[in-house]
């Protein structure tokens, strides 16, 4: 059989595992011989070049990944791909197929649908296909014989599945974003999630994972996303891998490489924290998934958090200074209102991690919150990603507010490009993060779609001006420091600019002190101090650009120079 395998990304620099697990599968445990050929492409691809990556070379059978970010396109297409090849079989398979594949194979062209884990029930199905017998020995395997619609519960073998990073896996790899798993499944049971909901979690040897890790980080990429859902879920496993990472670094690892890991923050123990305290800065990241501060949430999702424990572990993380921590919340959770979800938000604000991510709770199929109506009760688009549209306790009015808020932290927060002015300001008003995002969300965010960074700028200015206590000279002045040491122009916007005579000479005094180096130079307003900020390198945690305040003062002959760094 010739068989194509199509994961279809959300952009170019995503890589996708699936296929290559499928194909690793085939050499695997095929009886028979087949011709696997994978192919990547993009939803952001036109609809004849995405068929023409399936259609090359009339495959016998078309297989594709199918996850909430490509299902839409996946099922627009299926027509197309029936019309072009109608002699192959087309196989679907992931988590919009795994929990979906009743509607699937009645409403599409799909002849098979492979729920769960599909490296050897997809090699059986090949050889079944190749041989016309075999088919109900296929775990997971859900078909329609005749008049009959025959559904599998999902395959979640015990073993480790096969190795996908195979020569051509990292030839195609091409220094994009590289995935690892060390694992499968999860100990926990989030009642949004499907990651637990199989036969728990099983971890592969160690041994392979140290193995895939340095092939990885060895390929070309600069980020290797480690997949596990749960990473620290066996804390003495996870130190294990930090420090043969930490130790490598520099050594069987390239330098700035960096590694993802999503971690529960309440399972930082101290003898983690202590071996964590040793990575370089830039090395390791973490992702946080605290998704609610409620208690009365968190019991309602069957989530299992010890938030005494998490608040101290993630800040004395945030402390080292050397790892960059994002932190995730999710609105449209049950029995968290407004005011409920503002107190979250608050909270995970004062943490002081580098991203703050507000999602939106999706009704997955499969995951209990879609599954029990009863218990949790909400409305949601039944288009991908099925987003939550409102709930008992949030109306689509205050969900369409949240979402404003969401969109005014991604610009202002998460880029780094306002954080010591969002520091200034939230201090003199003494306004909570929500309140400041709200306002921000309300009054500036959604009247800016699509503008400038330089328009924002403008914008953000004049709307801090006018609160409480905020003195429009302090307020530039930490504008210009944070426009300098995030963007690497050195360019200041017309609003931030100074007319100073000064500037001219002592700028030029301190380039002539930096030879060769590219600096964004300016004048303070609040305090005579000349800043410049050294575009050589930044820093690795955090993407600033450092910056040095040099004193202005006035020599013998009245001319502006400036005094040493401070």
């Amino acid at each position: 059989m010739h068989a194509v395998i199509l994961a279809l990304n959300a952009r170019y620099i995503h890589s996708s595992l699936a296929p290559w697990y499928l194909r690793a599968g085939t050499a695997a445990f095929c009886a028979h011989a087949h011709t696997v050929r994978v192919a990547e492409g993009t939803i952001n691809q036109s609809d004849g070049d995405i068929l023409a990556l399936i259609t090359d070379g009339m495959p016998d059978v078309v297989a594709l990944s199918c996850y909430i970010w490509n299902i839409a396109t996946l099922r627009r297409l299926l027509p197309d791909i029936r019309r072009l090849l109608p002699d192959a079989a087309i196989v679907l398979g992931g988590p919009e197929a795994t929990y979906n594949a009743k509607t699937l194979l009645r409403e599409t062209a799909a002849d098979y649908v492979l729920a769960g884990e599909g490296e050897r029930p997809f090699a059986l199905l090949l050889d079944a296909l190749a041989s016309g017998d075999g088919f109900d020995s296929i775990p997971g395997l859900c078909r329609v014989a005749g008049d009959r619609l025959m559904l599998a519960a999902p395959y979640s073998p015990a073993d480790e599945p096969p190795n996908p990073y195979t020569p051509d896996y990292f030839q195609a790899l091409g220094g994009r974003i590289a995935y690892l798993e060390t694992s499968r499944g999860c100990p926990f049971h989030c009642a949004f999630c499907l990651s637990g909901f199989g036969a728990g979690v099983r971890f592969f040897r160690m041994e392979r994972a140290k193995r895939d890790l340095l092939a990885l980080a060895a390929s070309g990429t600069k980020t290797v996303k480690l997949v596990d859902r749960t990473f620290n879920a066996d804390k003495a496993r996870a130190r294990e891998i930090f420090a043969f990472i930490i130790g490598e670094y520099k050594a069987r690892i390239p330098e700035g490489v960096c590694f993802h890991f999503e971690i529960a923050g309440d399972l930082l123990d101290d003898e983690t924290l202590s071996i964590l305290s040793a990575a370089p800065p830039g090395l390791i990241q973490f992702e946080i998934g605290v998704q609610s501060f409620n208690e009365k949430t968190l019991d309602a999702v069957c989530r299992k958090t010890d938030m005494t424990r998490l608040i101290s572990a993630v800040r004395r993380l945030i402390a080292l200074g050397t790892i960059h921590v994002h932190i995730d919340l999710i609105a449209g959770l049950p029995h968290e209102d407004i005011a409920a979800f503002a107190a979250s938000f608050n909270a995970a604000y004062a943490l002081g991690a580098h991203q703050l991510q507000l999602g939106f709770l999706k009704l997955l199929h499969g995951a209990p919150m879609r599954r029990d109506a009863m218990r949790y009760p909400c409305r949601y688009s039944d288009a991908p990603p099925y987003e939550v549209a409102e709930t008992p306790w949030l109306t689509a009015d205050a969900l369409s507010r949240l979402r404003h808020i969401a969109d005014a932290v991604d610009k202002l927060n998460n880029t780094g490009r306002f954080r010591r002015t969002l520091a200034y300001v939230l201090d003199v008003t003494r306004l909570t993060p929500f309140e400041l995002f709200d306002a921000l969300g309300e009054q500036i965010v959604r009247r800016l779609v699509g503008a400038s960074l330089d328009a924002l700028t403008a914008a953000v200015q004049a709307f801090f001006a006018e609160l409480p206590n905020v003195d429009a000279d302090v307020l530039r002045d930490n504008l210009v420091l944070d426009r300098l040491s995030t963007n690497r122009s050195g360019k200041l916007p017309t609003c931030l600019r100074l007319a100073d005579r000064r500037l001219k000479r002592a700028a030029a005094a301190v380039a002539e002190a930096a030879p060769g180096k590219k600096l964004g130079i300016a004048i303070l307003c609040a305090r005579d101090v000349l800043v410049a900020a050294d575009y050589t390198a930044c820093d690795p945690v955090t993407g600033a650009y450092p910056i040095t305040q040099y004193p202005m003062k006035s020599n013998d002959t009245g001319r502006a120079v400036c005094d040493r760094p401070k």
